[in-house]
Protein backbone atom coordinates (compact mmCIF):
# COMPACT_ATOMS: atom_id res chain seq x y z
CA UNK A 1 0.00 0.00 0.00
CA UNK A 2 2.89 2.33 0.74
CA UNK A 3 4.10 2.29 -2.85
CA UNK A 4 0.56 3.09 -4.10
CA UNK A 5 0.31 6.04 -1.73
CA UNK A 6 3.69 7.35 -2.88
CA UNK A 7 2.68 6.92 -6.52
CA UNK A 8 -0.57 8.84 -5.99
CA UNK A 9 1.24 11.65 -4.19
CA UNK A 10 3.68 11.81 -7.11
CA UNK A 11 0.79 12.05 -9.58
CA UNK A 12 -0.75 14.88 -7.58
CA UNK A 13 2.55 16.78 -7.50
CA UNK A 14 2.83 16.37 -11.27
CA UNK A 15 -0.62 17.87 -11.83
CA UNK A 16 0.16 20.69 -9.39
CA UNK A 17 3.26 21.58 -11.45
CA UNK A 18 2.37 23.65 -14.55
CA UNK A 19 4.38 22.51 -17.57
CA UNK A 20 3.26 24.19 -20.76
CA UNK A 21 5.44 23.49 -23.83
CA UNK A 22 8.80 25.20 -23.38
CA UNK A 23 8.17 25.60 -19.64
CA UNK A 24 8.74 22.04 -18.43
CA UNK A 25 11.84 22.67 -16.27
CA UNK A 26 10.17 22.20 -12.87
CA UNK A 27 8.30 19.16 -14.15
CA UNK A 28 11.51 17.60 -15.50
CA UNK A 29 13.27 18.14 -12.17
CA UNK A 30 10.36 16.51 -10.33
CA UNK A 31 10.40 13.40 -12.55
CA UNK A 32 14.20 13.11 -12.40
CA UNK A 33 14.20 13.31 -8.60
CA UNK A 34 11.45 10.66 -8.37
CA UNK A 35 13.38 8.22 -10.54
CA UNK A 36 16.44 8.62 -8.35
CA UNK A 37 14.38 8.19 -5.18
CA UNK A 38 12.86 4.98 -6.58
CA UNK A 39 16.31 3.53 -7.23
CA UNK A 40 16.62 3.60 -11.01
CA UNK A 41 20.13 2.47 -11.97
CA UNK A 42 20.61 5.67 -13.96
CA UNK A 43 18.49 8.79 -14.39
CA UNK A 44 19.50 11.84 -16.38
CA UNK A 45 18.31 14.80 -18.41
CA UNK A 46 19.47 15.19 -22.02
CA UNK A 47 20.27 18.39 -23.90
CA UNK A 48 16.63 19.06 -24.79
CA UNK A 49 15.37 18.54 -21.24
CA UNK A 50 14.01 15.03 -21.80
CA UNK A 51 14.18 12.91 -18.65
CA UNK A 52 15.38 9.32 -19.07
CA UNK A 53 15.61 6.60 -16.45
CA UNK A 54 17.23 3.19 -16.91
CA UNK A 55 16.72 -0.10 -15.10
CA UNK A 56 19.36 -2.56 -16.26
CA UNK A 57 18.17 -5.99 -17.33
CA UNK A 58 19.67 -9.42 -17.68
CA UNK A 59 20.60 -8.97 -21.32
CA UNK A 60 18.31 -11.76 -22.56
CA UNK A 61 16.06 -9.64 -24.82
CA UNK A 62 16.34 -6.29 -26.66
CA UNK A 63 15.93 -3.02 -24.80
CA UNK A 64 12.45 -1.63 -24.16
CA UNK A 65 11.37 1.97 -23.57
CA UNK A 66 8.27 3.33 -21.87
CA UNK A 67 7.51 6.85 -23.08
CA UNK A 68 5.29 9.77 -22.15
CA UNK A 69 5.80 13.54 -22.21
CA UNK A 70 6.25 16.40 -19.75
CA UNK A 71 4.07 19.11 -21.30
CA UNK A 72 0.33 19.74 -21.38
CA UNK A 73 -2.06 22.06 -23.22
CA UNK A 74 -3.27 25.37 -21.84
CA UNK A 75 -5.92 24.85 -19.14
CA UNK A 76 -7.85 27.98 -20.14
CA UNK A 77 -9.98 29.94 -17.69
CA UNK A 78 -10.04 28.20 -14.27
CA UNK A 79 -13.58 29.53 -13.77
CA UNK A 80 -14.80 27.09 -16.42
CA UNK A 81 -13.47 24.08 -14.50
CA UNK A 82 -15.49 22.28 -11.79
CA UNK A 83 -15.00 23.75 -8.34
CA UNK A 84 -13.83 20.36 -7.03
CA UNK A 85 -11.33 19.88 -9.86
CA UNK A 86 -9.39 23.03 -10.65
CA UNK A 87 -6.72 22.69 -13.37
CA UNK A 88 -3.69 22.49 -11.08
CA UNK A 89 -5.34 21.01 -8.00
CA UNK A 90 -4.67 17.30 -8.38
CA UNK A 91 -7.77 16.88 -6.23
CA UNK A 92 -9.28 13.45 -5.58
CA UNK A 93 -13.05 13.52 -6.00
CA UNK A 94 -15.41 10.55 -6.35
CA UNK A 95 -12.61 8.10 -7.14
CA UNK A 96 -10.94 10.30 -9.76
CA UNK A 97 -7.92 12.60 -9.80
CA UNK A 98 -8.69 15.93 -11.43
CA UNK A 99 -6.65 18.54 -13.25
CA UNK A 100 -4.95 19.48 -16.49
CA UNK A 101 -2.80 16.58 -17.58
CA UNK A 102 -4.52 14.01 -15.37
CA UNK A 103 -5.08 11.80 -18.43
CA UNK A 104 -2.82 13.60 -20.92
CA UNK A 105 -0.35 12.74 -19.67
CA UNK A 106 0.67 12.99 -16.05
CA UNK A 107 -1.45 10.03 -14.97
CA UNK A 108 0.17 7.70 -17.52
CA UNK A 109 3.60 9.20 -16.74
CA UNK A 110 3.27 8.45 -13.02
CA UNK A 111 2.00 4.96 -13.86
CA UNK A 112 5.10 4.30 -15.98
CA UNK A 113 7.66 5.78 -13.57
CA UNK A 114 6.25 3.94 -10.55
CA UNK A 115 4.95 0.87 -12.38
CA UNK A 116 8.31 -0.09 -13.85
CA UNK A 117 10.03 0.67 -10.53
CA UNK A 118 7.92 -2.06 -8.90
CA UNK A 119 10.41 -4.54 -10.33
CA UNK A 120 13.16 -2.99 -8.19
CA UNK A 121 10.93 -2.97 -5.13
CA UNK A 122 10.31 -6.69 -5.67
CA UNK A 123 14.04 -7.37 -6.07
CA UNK A 124 13.60 -8.37 -9.71
CA UNK A 125 15.51 -7.55 -12.87
CA UNK A 126 13.77 -7.36 -16.27
CA UNK A 127 14.97 -9.66 -19.05
CA UNK A 128 16.37 -6.68 -20.95
CA UNK A 129 17.24 -3.06 -20.24
CA UNK A 130 14.17 -0.91 -19.58
CA UNK A 131 14.15 2.83 -20.23
CA UNK A 132 11.45 5.19 -18.98
CA UNK A 133 11.39 8.55 -20.74
CA UNK A 134 9.38 11.76 -20.46
CA UNK A 135 9.99 14.17 -23.31
CA UNK A 136 9.50 17.88 -23.92
CA UNK A 137 7.09 19.60 -26.29
CA UNK A 138 5.01 16.67 -27.48
CA UNK A 139 1.98 18.94 -27.70
CA UNK A 140 3.66 21.21 -30.26
CA UNK A 141 5.29 18.81 -32.68
CA UNK A 142 7.52 16.43 -30.75
CA UNK A 143 10.77 18.33 -30.22
CA UNK A 144 11.95 15.96 -27.49
CA UNK A 145 10.83 12.75 -29.19
CA UNK A 146 12.62 13.64 -32.43
CA UNK A 147 15.89 14.01 -30.54
CA UNK A 148 15.33 10.91 -28.40
CA UNK A 149 14.49 8.80 -31.45
CA UNK A 150 17.84 9.66 -32.99
CA UNK A 151 19.71 9.21 -29.70
CA UNK A 152 18.30 5.76 -28.89
CA UNK A 153 17.53 4.30 -32.32
CA UNK A 154 20.47 1.89 -32.08
CA UNK A 155 19.77 1.04 -28.42
CA UNK A 156 16.01 0.63 -28.01
CA UNK A 157 14.04 -1.83 -30.15
CA UNK A 158 10.56 -1.66 -28.58
CA UNK A 159 8.45 1.20 -27.21
CA UNK A 160 5.30 1.50 -25.09
CA UNK A 161 3.63 4.88 -25.64
CA UNK A 162 1.60 5.81 -22.58
CA UNK A 163 -1.00 8.04 -24.20
CA UNK A 164 -4.49 7.44 -22.77
CA UNK A 165 -6.11 4.27 -24.11
CA UNK A 166 -8.37 3.28 -21.17
CA UNK A 167 -5.90 0.47 -20.43
CA UNK A 168 -6.44 -1.08 -23.85
CA UNK A 169 -3.70 -1.74 -26.36
CA UNK A 170 -3.13 0.51 -29.37
CA UNK A 171 -1.16 -0.50 -32.44
CA UNK A 172 -1.06 2.62 -34.59
CA UNK A 173 -2.63 5.87 -35.72
CA UNK A 174 -2.88 8.24 -38.64
CA UNK A 175 -0.23 10.92 -38.90
CA UNK A 176 -0.47 14.67 -39.27
CA UNK A 177 1.12 16.93 -41.86
CA UNK A 178 0.58 20.69 -41.87
CA UNK A 179 0.53 22.14 -45.38
CA UNK A 180 0.36 25.80 -46.33
CA UNK A 181 -1.18 27.10 -49.55
CA UNK A 182 0.71 30.31 -50.34
CA UNK A 183 -0.69 32.64 -53.00
CA UNK A 184 0.92 35.86 -54.28
CA UNK A 185 -1.21 38.45 -56.03
CA UNK A 186 -0.89 42.25 -56.20
CA UNK A 187 -1.92 44.61 -53.42
CA UNK A 188 -3.90 47.76 -54.22
CA UNK A 189 -6.30 50.19 -52.58
CA UNK A 190 -9.63 48.45 -52.05
CA UNK A 191 -11.45 51.27 -53.83
CA UNK A 192 -9.89 50.15 -57.13
CA UNK A 193 -9.90 46.32 -57.00
CA UNK A 194 -9.53 46.03 -60.79
CA UNK A 195 -5.95 47.28 -60.50
CA UNK A 196 -4.90 44.42 -58.25
CA UNK A 197 -4.79 40.64 -58.14
CA UNK A 198 -6.65 39.42 -55.07
CA UNK A 199 -5.17 36.18 -53.69
CA UNK A 200 -8.32 35.55 -51.68
CA UNK A 201 -10.19 34.75 -54.88
CA UNK A 202 -7.61 32.04 -55.56
CA UNK A 203 -8.15 30.61 -52.11
CA UNK A 204 -11.92 30.75 -52.65
CA UNK A 205 -11.52 28.75 -55.87
CA UNK A 206 -9.20 26.31 -54.11
CA UNK A 207 -11.55 25.76 -51.17
CA UNK A 208 -14.41 24.97 -53.53
CA UNK A 209 -12.31 22.29 -55.22
CA UNK A 210 -10.81 20.78 -52.05
CA UNK A 211 -13.78 18.51 -51.13
CA UNK A 212 -13.45 16.76 -54.50
CA UNK A 213 -9.91 15.57 -53.75
CA UNK A 214 -9.60 11.79 -53.87
CA UNK A 215 -8.02 10.60 -50.63
CA UNK A 216 -5.91 7.51 -49.98
CA UNK A 217 -7.49 4.61 -48.08
CA UNK A 218 -6.04 2.33 -45.40
CA UNK A 219 -7.87 -0.93 -44.71
CA UNK A 220 -8.05 -0.22 -40.96
CA UNK A 221 -7.36 3.48 -40.42
CA UNK A 222 -9.73 4.57 -43.15
CA UNK A 223 -9.19 7.50 -45.47
CA UNK A 224 -6.67 10.25 -45.15
CA UNK A 225 -8.40 13.56 -44.52
CA UNK A 226 -7.69 17.21 -45.14
CA UNK A 227 -9.25 20.17 -43.33
CA UNK A 228 -8.65 23.89 -43.98
CA UNK A 229 -8.08 25.54 -40.61
CA UNK A 230 -6.45 28.99 -40.79
CA UNK A 231 -6.32 31.88 -43.28
CA UNK A 232 -4.08 34.93 -43.00
CA UNK A 233 -2.91 37.70 -45.29
CA UNK A 234 -0.08 40.21 -45.33
CA UNK A 235 -2.50 42.97 -44.38
CA UNK A 236 -3.96 44.34 -41.15
CA UNK A 237 -5.91 47.13 -42.89
CA UNK A 238 -9.44 46.41 -44.06
CA UNK A 239 -9.24 48.88 -46.95
CA UNK A 240 -6.32 47.21 -48.74
CA UNK A 241 -6.51 44.21 -51.07
CA UNK A 242 -3.79 41.89 -49.81
CA UNK A 243 -0.77 41.01 -51.87
CA UNK A 244 -0.25 37.57 -50.27
CA UNK A 245 -2.44 35.03 -48.54
CA UNK A 246 -1.78 31.79 -46.69
CA UNK A 247 -4.18 28.92 -46.04
CA UNK A 248 -3.29 26.19 -43.54
CA UNK A 249 -4.35 22.61 -44.27
CA UNK A 250 -4.43 19.94 -41.56
CA UNK A 251 -3.66 16.72 -43.46
CA UNK A 252 -4.16 13.42 -41.60
CA UNK A 253 -2.16 10.84 -43.53
CA UNK A 254 -2.16 7.06 -43.49
CA UNK A 255 0.94 4.84 -43.22
CA UNK A 256 3.00 4.94 -46.39
CA UNK A 257 1.71 8.36 -47.41
CA UNK A 258 4.55 10.89 -47.28
CA UNK A 259 4.58 14.65 -46.91
CA UNK A 260 5.54 14.89 -50.57
CA UNK A 261 2.58 12.70 -51.53
CA UNK A 262 0.24 15.16 -49.82
CA UNK A 263 1.89 18.17 -51.47
CA UNK A 264 1.76 16.55 -54.90
CA UNK A 265 -1.90 15.66 -54.50
CA UNK A 266 -2.94 19.20 -53.57
CA UNK A 267 -0.78 21.05 -56.11
CA UNK A 268 -3.01 20.44 -59.18
CA UNK A 269 -5.98 21.91 -57.30
CA UNK A 270 -4.02 25.08 -56.70
CA UNK A 271 -2.91 25.28 -60.32
CA UNK A 272 -6.53 25.01 -61.47
CA UNK A 273 -7.56 27.69 -58.95
CA UNK A 274 -5.15 30.44 -60.02
CA UNK A 275 -6.44 33.64 -61.60
CA UNK A 276 -4.55 35.83 -64.06
CA UNK A 277 -1.55 37.48 -62.45
CA UNK A 278 -1.43 35.20 -59.39
CA UNK A 279 1.14 32.55 -58.53
CA UNK A 280 1.03 29.93 -55.82
CA UNK A 281 2.87 27.12 -54.06
CA UNK A 282 2.18 24.32 -51.59
CA UNK A 283 4.57 24.42 -48.63
CA UNK A 284 5.25 22.02 -45.81
CA UNK A 285 4.95 24.09 -42.66
CA UNK A 286 8.03 24.32 -40.50
CA UNK A 287 8.91 25.99 -37.25
CA UNK A 288 11.87 26.59 -34.97
CA UNK A 289 11.37 25.21 -31.48
CA UNK A 290 13.49 25.96 -28.41
CA UNK A 291 13.34 23.94 -25.21
CA UNK A 292 13.78 25.28 -21.68
CA UNK A 293 17.42 24.14 -21.83
CA UNK A 294 18.11 26.26 -24.91
CA UNK A 295 18.16 23.29 -27.27
CA UNK A 296 16.89 24.50 -30.64
CA UNK A 297 15.69 22.58 -33.67
CA UNK A 298 14.07 23.50 -36.97
CA UNK A 299 11.18 21.05 -37.42
CA UNK A 300 8.82 20.21 -40.20
CA UNK A 301 5.23 20.25 -38.99
CA UNK A 302 4.66 16.55 -39.41
CA UNK A 303 3.90 13.61 -37.19
CA UNK A 304 4.31 10.25 -38.92
CA UNK A 305 1.59 7.65 -39.18
CA UNK A 306 2.35 4.07 -38.20
CA UNK A 307 0.53 0.79 -37.70
CA UNK A 308 1.24 -2.78 -36.67
CA UNK A 309 -0.92 -5.64 -37.89
CA UNK A 310 -3.32 -7.29 -35.46
CA UNK A 311 -1.28 -10.47 -35.82
CA UNK A 312 2.10 -8.81 -35.28
CA UNK A 313 4.10 -10.88 -32.75
CA UNK A 314 4.68 -7.87 -30.49
CA UNK A 315 0.95 -7.11 -30.40
CA UNK A 316 -0.03 -10.71 -29.76
CA UNK A 317 2.57 -11.05 -26.99
CA UNK A 318 1.38 -7.86 -25.26
CA UNK A 319 -2.23 -9.07 -25.44
CA UNK A 320 -1.28 -12.42 -23.90
CA UNK A 321 0.86 -11.21 -21.01
CA UNK A 322 -1.59 -8.44 -20.05
CA UNK A 323 -4.60 -10.74 -20.26
CA UNK A 324 -2.87 -13.30 -18.02
CA UNK A 325 -1.55 -10.69 -15.60
CA UNK A 326 -4.73 -8.60 -15.33
CA UNK A 327 -7.19 -11.47 -15.57
CA UNK A 328 -9.30 -9.97 -18.35
CA UNK A 329 -9.46 -9.65 -22.11
CA UNK A 330 -7.35 -6.83 -23.55
CA UNK A 331 -8.99 -5.07 -26.52
CA UNK A 332 -6.60 -3.82 -29.19
CA UNK A 333 -7.52 -0.83 -31.34
CA UNK A 334 -6.05 2.14 -33.22
CA UNK A 335 -5.78 5.68 -31.87
CA UNK A 336 -7.79 8.46 -33.54
CA UNK A 337 -5.10 11.02 -32.72
CA UNK A 338 -1.38 11.19 -33.47
CA UNK A 339 1.32 10.56 -30.83
CA UNK A 340 5.10 10.69 -30.49
CA UNK A 341 5.00 7.00 -31.38
CA UNK A 342 5.29 7.95 -35.05
CA UNK A 343 8.72 9.50 -34.48
CA UNK A 344 9.99 6.30 -32.87
CA UNK A 345 8.42 4.06 -35.49
CA UNK A 346 10.03 6.14 -38.24
CA UNK A 347 13.53 5.15 -37.04
CA UNK A 348 12.65 1.46 -36.89
CA UNK A 349 11.41 0.91 -33.34
CA UNK A 350 8.39 -1.38 -32.78
CA UNK A 351 5.73 0.72 -31.06
CA UNK A 352 2.59 -0.21 -29.13
CA UNK A 353 0.38 1.99 -26.99
CA UNK A 354 -0.98 1.40 -23.51
CA UNK A 355 -2.04 3.93 -20.90
CA UNK A 356 -4.76 4.80 -18.40
CA UNK A 357 -7.10 7.67 -19.09
CA UNK A 358 -10.13 8.48 -21.21
CA UNK A 359 -9.26 10.26 -24.47
CA UNK A 360 -12.71 11.89 -24.47
CA UNK A 361 -11.82 14.13 -21.51
CA UNK A 362 -8.32 15.18 -22.54
CA UNK A 363 -7.88 18.84 -23.50
CA UNK A 364 -11.22 19.62 -21.80
CA UNK A 365 -12.18 21.35 -18.54
CA UNK A 366 -13.36 18.00 -17.19
CA UNK A 367 -10.00 16.27 -17.44
CA UNK A 368 -9.54 13.56 -14.82
CA UNK A 369 -8.29 10.01 -14.44
CA UNK A 370 -10.09 7.14 -12.76
CA UNK A 371 -8.12 5.87 -9.76
CA UNK A 372 -9.00 2.21 -10.24
CA UNK A 373 -7.94 2.34 -13.88
CA UNK A 374 -4.75 4.19 -13.01
CA UNK A 375 -3.94 1.66 -10.26
CA UNK A 376 -4.39 -1.17 -12.75
CA UNK A 377 -1.98 0.59 -15.11
CA UNK A 378 0.75 0.56 -12.46
CA UNK A 379 0.49 -3.22 -12.34
CA UNK A 380 0.18 -3.52 -16.12
CA UNK A 381 3.37 -1.54 -16.77
CA UNK A 382 5.29 -3.81 -14.40
CA UNK A 383 3.93 -6.80 -16.32
CA UNK A 384 4.98 -5.36 -19.67
CA UNK A 385 8.46 -4.49 -18.36
CA UNK A 386 9.02 -8.00 -17.03
CA UNK A 387 7.17 -10.26 -19.45
CA UNK A 388 6.34 -8.63 -22.80
CA UNK A 389 9.58 -9.30 -24.65
CA UNK A 390 10.23 -12.56 -22.81
CA UNK A 391 6.91 -14.05 -23.91
CA UNK A 392 7.22 -17.09 -26.20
Amino acid sequence: MADLTAALQFLQRLIQTPSLPGQEEAMAALVLAEMRTLGYDEAWMDEAGNVIGLIRGRGEVPALMFNTHLDHVDPGDPATWPAYGQPYSGAVHEGKVWGRGASDIKGPLAAQVHGVARLLQAGERPPGDVYVSAVVQEEVGGLGARLLAQTLKDTVAYVVIGEPSSNELRRGHRGRTELVVHVVGRAVHASAPERGVNPLFVLANFLQRLPSLEMALHDELGYSSVAPTLIRTDQSSANVIPGEAWLTLDWRNIPGESNEDAQNKVHPLLTDSLIEGAIGEILLAATDRVSFTGYERAMQSDNPAYSLGADHPAVRAAEQVLAEGLGREIPTKLWRFATDGGHFARVGMTVIGFGPGDERVVHTVNEHIDLDEWTEALHANAILAQRWLAFK
